[in-house]
């Protein structure tokens, strides 16, 4: 078990030692989002910019229209909420090389309760022109997110959480494409952060009862991988998506925009937080509240095949 954050801190070390490029700004929260590593071996390249999240984000698009490679942090929520109008018209539509890696997204950060728990911030980064969205699976994948995110000349927005999470089986991460990591043959499940291990959960729960599941990671939402999506219809009977954040304009929407492009009778069950906001609450009970959990998929999966025979 580790946190994303951790690596993220160590992986902006490793950068700014090989890019002196390399640009950090943080809205007082260097603490939390683990930009303190940075600041601590950088403090000529590191700026706190207090809470003021707007600011943070105008000054990463004047240094990043200036050569450098500007990652900006802070909470999910006040980075895709807060400054939102920055990042569009500013950042984006200018196409900076601006990465904005938010922390403490989705309803896992517990007890902080609505106010800080961003459901909607995919949706929000999604929508914007220009914009790639990853949001990695566990630590390794998140190191390798990061050290992408940087070679790549436009504006990412990398989304990790608050808790530790399991780290899985190696997997290559390449922006806009996915991992199918476990096989199935009977219902797909396409999911994203911490997710993936639910998923995973799922899929065991599925094959006690015969059901193979297969279970990909999508770790960028955008630009989305449709091939395997494609190939996800075809080869098995429906589909489940499955992300910590509200079915409208998440993971879920994605995939089923990508549906929609094609003929078919086969589902799409999206499994996420449904047209309501967060409230405080160990991370665990909110997981089961909001119908998160592996067992709430494993329910979608039977209901998708009972709905084919």
């Amino acid at each position: 078990m580790q946190y994303q954050r951790n690596v993220y801190g160590k992986a902006l070390v490793e950068l700014g030692r090989e890019n002196k490029d390399i640009i950090v700004l943080d809205a007082d929260l260097s603490s939390s989002t683990r930009t303190a590593f940075f600041a601590k071996e950088f403090p000529e390249r590191f700026f706190n910019m207090g809470i003021a999240e707007q600011n943070m984000m105008a000054v990463a698009a004047g240094l990043a229209s200036c050569g450098k490679v500007v990652f900006v942090s802070t909470f999910a929520l006040f980075a895709a909420g807060r400054a939102w109008d920055q990042v569009r018209n500013t950042i984006c539509h200018n196409n900076l090389n601006v990465k904005i890696v938010a922390t403490h997204s989705g309803i896992s950060v517990g007890p902080d309760g609505a106010s800080h728990q961003a459901l909607e911030d995919i949706a929000l980064m999604r929508v914007i022109p220009k914009m790639s969205l990853i949001v990695p699976a566990d630590a390794p994948q998140t190191k390798q997110a990061i050290l992408a995110a940087a070679k790549h000349p436009c504006p990412v927005y990398i989304r990790l959480g608050r808790p530790k999470v399991e780290d899985l089986d190696k997997q290559d991460f390449r922006i806009g494409k996915a991992n199918i990591i476990k096989e199935g043959r009977d219902i797909s499940i396409i999911a994203c952060g911490i997710m993936v291990k639910q998923a995973l959960d799922a899929a065991n729960i599925l094959s006690k009862e015969g059901i193979a599941a297969r279970v990909v990671n999508m770790s960028t939402i955008k630009p989305i991988d449709k091939e395997i999506i494609f190939d996800c219809l075809k080869q098995t009977k429906g589909i489940i998506t499955a992300e910590e954040h509200s079915i409208i304009g998440g993971l879920g929407g994605a995939v089923s925009e990508i549906v929609s492009e094609i003929p078919t009778k086969k589902v799409v069950r999206k499994i996420g937080t449904r047209d309501r906001f967060g409230q405080s609450g160990e991370p665990q009970e909110l997981m089961k509240e909001y119908g998160l959990t592996a067992q709430d998929i494993a329910d979608a999966g039977r209901e998708i095949l009972m709905k084919n025979v």
